[in-house]
C-alpha cells in the first residue's frame, strides 16, 4: 500500500469529472421522463436496508466517472489495509479496526493484528459485558443495600456518550421493563444534577465511560456522582461503608485499571477496550455496556450482526452495486463538484431523533481535517456539515432552505414501514399518514413545481414566483422493515463507511482528532484565571481577560 495519499485532482477521473460537471444540466424530470429504468437501476438492497439513489443528481455517466475515481485512489486497497490491521490512522501509528468489534465468533480466517489475536480478545470482552449484562437485568447485581438495579447512568463523553445514548433511544421499545438509561456528558454541573435529583441511590448504577480514566469532563462528573451517592446513602464519614458503596454502585469501561482502582471501583468490574477503536467508532465496543444491559446480551449481538453485515457488503460488493462506496462518492460529487456545504439527514423514525447528532461526530470528526495523512496540505474541499431533526418537525422548521434556498442541500431521509407503536386516528392509520409525508417530500425536492403548474392552480400571477419549487434537490432514501437492533447497527455501519471513502478520496487520516486538542489544553490553561488567579487573567489576550473578568464580575 502506498505511503502517500493519491492526489485525486490529478487522476484522470477527477478532470474528466470537472469536465462532466461543466456540461451537465440536472434535469430528474427530464432523466426519469425518459429513462423508465432509472428507478430500478439505481435502487439497492443492502442488507435489510432498502436504498433508492435515483433522485440524486447523476446520470450513469456521472456514476462511471465516480466509481472510476474510487479506483483510480485506491479505496478498495485501502479498506483491505484497514480489514487486515495495517496502520492506516497514521498521525497515532494505530490499526483502524473498528470493524473487528463485530466479527462472529469463529470468523475465518482469524484475525492476529501486531501479535494480538483480536477476535479472542474481542469476544472475551464481549463476554464478560454479556455476563455483567444479565446479572444486572435478573436482579443477582444489586446495590449496597440489597436492592436490584432499576437506573444505568453512563458517564462519557463524545463517543462515550454520543454512540450510547443515540442507540438506546433508537431501541427503546428492546429496553427491559423496569430499566432506564440515563446518560450524563456536559461538565456544565446542571446535565449531572438534572439526571440524578429524582434517583434512588439504592438502585442507581454508575458507569464511567473513559479509555484512560483521565477525561476531564467525565472525571469531574464521576467525582460529582461519587459524591451525590455518599451524600443520599448517608456514608459520607465512614470509609469503609464508602467503598463499599462504590464497589457496588460504580462500574467502568476503561483499560486503565490502577485509576479504575484509586477511584474504588473494582478493576474485576471494568471492561477494556483497545486503542484501534476510535470514540466515535465505539458503540459497538464495551462502550456500549449501558446498551448491553438496557436491551441484554442477545439484541446486542443482533446489533453487532447488523454491523457486520454492511461491513461484508462493503469488503465484497461489485463497485457498482456497493451501497456504502456509492453514497461516498456521491458525496464527494456534491462537495468538490457541486459546491455543497453541508448535508441533511432527515429520520422519519422519531426513536432516531438523535440519530443526526451522531452523525456529525461521525463525519465532521473524522473527516474535517485540511492536512492529508503524509502531513501535505489537502488539494480540495473536505468534509461537509451534517445536520437534521426528524420528520415532520423539521419540515415545519428548515425544510424551507431545502426546497427554495440558494444552496444546494443533498438529504438522506430515513423510515421504517412497521412503527413500535402502530396507532389509529380514527380510521387513518397514523404511520402511514406520517410516511405520505416522507415519500411526498422526496418527490417534492426531485421535481418541484412549475410557474405553469402554479399559474394553473388559479394562482395570482403577483405570486407565482414564490410559490415556483426548482426541483432537482438530491435526496437518498433509506426505508427498513423495522427499526430492530440489526437495522441500527446497519444504519451505523453504512455511514461508517460512507465516511471512510470519502476520507480515502481526501487522502486524509478519518480516524484521528487532533482539532479538539488545542481547546482542551488552552482550557486547562486558562482555568486558574477562571478561578480567580490575578496573574493568570493579566497573562490571557485583551478579549479572553476582559470575557474572564465580566464573567467573574457577574459571578461574584
Amino acid at each position: 500500500m502506498s505511503t502517500q495519499p493519491i492526489d485525486a485532482t490529478t487522476t484522470s477521473a477527477w478532470q474528466d469529472l470537472s469536465e462532466h460537471e461543466s456540461t451537465l444540466t440536472p434535469d430528474l424530470r427530464g432523466w426519469f421522463a425518459d429513462d423508465p429504468g432509472r428507478a430500478e437501476r439505481l435502487t439497492f438492497q443492502l442488507a435489510d436496508l432498502h436504498v433508492d439513489l435515483s433522485k440524486n443528481l447523476v446520470t450513469d455517466d456521472t456514476v462511471a466517472l465516480l466509481l472510476r475515481l474510487a479506483d483510480e485512489v485506491g479505496v478498495a486497497d485501502r479498506l483491505q489495509a484497514m480489514l487486515r490491521g495495517d496502520h492506516i490512522n497514521v498521525t497515532e501509528d494505530r490499526a483502524v479496526l473498528h470493524t473487528a468489534l463485530r466479527r462472529p465468533a469463529g470468523a475465518q480466517p482469524a484475525l492476529v493484528v501486531d501479535g494480538q489475536d483480536v477476535d479472542h480478545d474481542v469476544q472475551e470482552v464481549l463476554e464478560k459485558v454479556s455476563a455483567f449484562a444479565d446479572q444486572v437485568r435478573s436482579g443477582a447485581w444489586t446495590g449496597v443495600t440489597g436492592e436490584r438495579v432499576k437506573t444505568i447512568v453512563n458517564i462519557g463523553i463524545g463517543g462515550s456518550d454520543l454512540g450510547p445514548v443515540m442507540a438506546y433511544e433508537a431501541l427503546k421499545p428492546y429496553v427491559q421493563d423496569g430499566l432506564e438509561v440515563r446518560f450524563v456528558s456536559n461538565i456544565d454541573p446542571t446535565d449531572l444534577a438534572e439526571k440524578v435529583k429524582d434517583l434512588d441511590p439504592t438502585t442507581t448504577l454508575f458507569i464511567v465511560a473513559s479509555k484512560t480514566f483521565g477525561t476531564l469532563e467525565t472525571l469531574t462528573n464521576a467525582r460529582l456522582a461519587r459524591d451525590w451517592l455518599w451524600d443520599k446513602l448517608g456514608t459520607a464519614d465512614d470509609d469503609t461503608a464508602r467503598n463499599e458503596a462504590v464497589a457496588k454502585h460504580f462500574v467502568a469501561v476503561s483499560t486503565a485499571l490502577d485509576k479504575v482502582a484509586a477511584f474504588g471501583i473494582d478493576p474485576t468490574n471494568a471492561f477494556g477496550f483497545w486503542d484501534w477503536v476510535g470514540g466515535r467508532y465505539s458503540v459497538d465496543s464495551a462502550i456500549g455496556t449501558s446498551l448491553a444491559i438496557a436491551i441484554g446480551p442477545d439484541a446486542f449481538r443482533d446489533f453487532l450482526a447488523g454491523f457486520h453485515a454492511v461491513d461484508e457488503h462493503f469488503a465484497t460488493a461489485p463497485a457498482e452495486r456497493n451501497v456504502p462506496l456509492l453514497m461516498g462518492l456521491l458525496n464527494v460529487w456534491y462537495v468538490n463538484f457541486l459546491g455543497a456545504h453541508t448535508h441533511a439527514v432527515l429520520p422519519y423514525a422519531q426513536y432516531l431523533h438523535r440519530f443526526p447528532a451522531y452523525l456529525q461526530q461521525l463525519t465532521m470528526e473524522s473527516n474535517g481535517k485540511s492536512v492529508r495523512w503524509d502531513g501535505e496540505a489537502v488539494t480540495t474541499t473536505t468534509g461537509e456539515v451534517f445536520w437534521g431533526e426528524p420528520g415532520t418537525n423539521g419540515q415545519h422548521a428548515f425544510y424551507q432552505l431545502i426546497h427554495q434556498g440558494t444552496r444546494l442541500i443533498p438529504a438522506d431521509f430515513i423510515a421504517v414501514a412497521n412503527p413500535a407503536h402502530p396507532l389509529k386516528d380514527g380510521d387513518t392509520d397514523v404511520h402511514s399518514l406520517f410516511l405520505a409525508n416522507f415519500f411526498a417530500q422526496t418527490k417534492a425536492l426531485a421535481f418541484g413545481k412549475t410557474a405553469d403548474e402554479v399559474r394553473a392552480e388559479g394562482t395570482d400571477e403577483a405570486i407565482v414566483p414564490a410559490r415556483v419549487f426548482s426541483g432537482n434537490r438530491p435526496t437518498t432514501s433509506i426505508l427498513a422493515a423495522s427499526l430492530t437492533p440489526s437495522v441500527l447497527g446497519q444504519l451505523i455501519a453504512l455511514y461508517e463507511h460512507i465516511t471512510f471513502v470519502q476520507g480515502v478520496v481526501w487522502g486524509i487520516d478519518s480516524f484521528d482528532q487532533w482539532g479538539v486538542e488545542l481547546g482542551k489544553k488552552l482550557a486547562l490553561e486558562v482555568a486558574p484565571a477562571v478561578q480567580g488567579d490575578a496573574a493568570a487573567l493579566e497573562s490571557q489576550d485583551p478579549s479572553t481577560k476582559s470575557l474572564i473578568a465580566t464573567y467573574l464580575s457577574l459571578r461574584s
